[in-house]
C-alpha cells in the first residue's frame, strides 16, 4: 500500500511517498481503509521534531482521518467491517490503510462525507472542549479568536456562535477577514495593522472581552490578556507564531482572570468518554447544518507534502484534506 512517510526531520521536502507494508489489526485494534485524512497546522511541526509528540521514525503525518474498518483483531467488540468511523490519531494518517485502537474509533452518521468527517476531530474537537468545557462560554459572553482564519480559529468561530457567543475575530489581512466574517464574525480585527487591546476594548465598550481563544501566541498573548474583562477566562490553545509568550502573573491578579490551558489531546486520552460524546454532538450540528466545516481543498495522498508547505506558508482558510481510494 502507499504512505506519506517522514524518514529524517525536515520540512515538507523531506517526506517521501512511498510503498510500505500493509497494517494487521492486533489485540483491541482494526485496520481502518482510510477515505480521508485533514491536516493541521502540527503536521508542520512534527516533521521536524518541534512538536510536543515527537514519534519514532519512520512514521506518516496526518493525526485525523474518517475510513471504513476492513478488519478486526482479537477481543474487538462493538466494531465490524464496513463500519464508517472517524478517528483521532496523534500521527499517521496519511497512508492508505491504518491500524487503530477500537477503543478510539467514533462511528460516522450516514448522512456525513468522509472528507467532511475528516476534518472535526482535531479544530472542532479542541475548540468544543477548549470553548464549551474550559472556557465555560455561555450565551451573550463575547469570545475573541486569535488566529481566526486558520482550521483552528475557523472551528472555535463556528463552534462560539453555536454556544450563543458574540465573536469578535483576529486576523491579517482584508481577505483572511473576509473569510472570518463570511463563517459567522460579528467583528474583526486586523492584528497585524491595529493595536489589539485597544480594538478589543473599543469593541466590548471598554469592558473587555469574556474569553480569549488563543491559537497564535507571540507578541499577540499579552495585549490579549490585558483585553480580557473581570473573571475573563484565556485560553492557551496553541504557538502558531513560534514564540511561546510570557505573562505577567500581576494581570491575573488586577484582572481577576484566569489563564486555562486546553490541551485537548490528553483530554481525549484521559477523558475518552467525553471526547466521544463531544465528537457526536459536533457531527450531529453539521448534519443539521448547524457547523459549516470549511475545507479549502482535497488533495490525492501523494500531494500531502505539498499540502503542508502551504498550511506552513499560512496559505490556508480552514483546512486541507488528502484522500485515497
Amino acid at each position: 500500500m502507499k504512505a506519506v512517510v517522514s524518514r529524517v526531520a525536515g520540512g515538507p521536502e523531506t517526506l517521501t511517498f512511498e510503498d510500505v507494508a500493509e497494517p494487521v489489526a492486533g489485540p483491541g485494534e482494526v485496520v481502518v481503509a482510510m477515505r480521508a485524512c485533514a491536516l493541521n497546522f502540527f503536521d508542520t511541526l512534527i516533521t521536524v521534531d518541534r512538536y510536543q509528540f515527537k514519534p519514532e521514525r519512520p512514521f506518516s503525518p496526518g493525526g485525523e482521518i474518517a475510513g471504513v474498518v476492513e478488519s478486526i483483531g482479537p477481543g474487538v467488540d462493538g466494531v465490524a467491517p464496513g463500519d464508517r468511523v472517524i478517528a483521532y490519531l496523534k500521527w499517521g494518517g496519511a497512508r492508505e490503510k491504518v491500524a487503530v485502537a477500537a477503543a478510539d474509533l467514533v462511528p460516522m452518521p450516514d448522512a456525513l462525507d468522509f472528507v467532511t468527517a475528516s476534518a472535526l476531530c482535531v479544530t472542532y474537537g479542541t475548540a468544543i472542549h477548549g470553548l464549551a468545557d474550559r472556557g465555560e462560554v455561555k450565551p451573550g459572553d463575547t469570545v475573541a479568536v486569535l488566529g481566526a482564519a486558520g482550521g483552528a480559529g475557523q472551528a472555535a468561530v463556528e463552534i462560539s456562535k453555536l454556544l450563543g457567543a458574540r465573536v469578535i475575530a483576529c486576523a491579517s489581512g482584508v481577505e483572511k477577514l473576509a473569510f472570518c466574517r463570511s463563517i459567522g464574525a460579528d467583528e474583526v480585527v486586523d492584528y497585524e495593522a491595529e493595536d489589539l487591546k485597544r480594538r478589543l476594548k473599543d469593541l466590548t465598550g471598554g469592558r473587555g472581552v469574556d474569553v480569549v481563544y488563543d491559537t497564535v501566541g507571540d507578541r499577540f498573548a499579552d495585549p490579549a490578556v490585558r483585553a480580557t474583562a473581570w473573571r475573563g477566562r484565556y485560553l492557551v490553545v496553541g504557538f502558531a507564531a513560534g514564540e511561546i509568550p510570557k505573562i505577567p502573573l500581576n494581570l491575573l491578579l488586577l484582572k481577576g482572570c484566569d489563564l486555562r490551558g486546553v490541551f485537548w489531546g490528553d483530554h481525549v486520552v484521559r477523558e475518552p468518554a467525553a471526547f466521544a460524546g463531544e465528537m457526536r454532538r459536533i457531527m450531529d450540528a453539521v448534519v443539521e447544518g448547524r457547523l459549516r466545516p470549511h475545507v479549502q481543498a482535497t488533495r490525492p495522498l501523494a500531494e500531502t507534502p505539498a499540502a503542508i508547505a502551504e498550511i506552513a506558508a499560512r496559505r490556508v482558510k480552514g483546512k486541507l484534506v488528502v484522500t485515497a481510494g
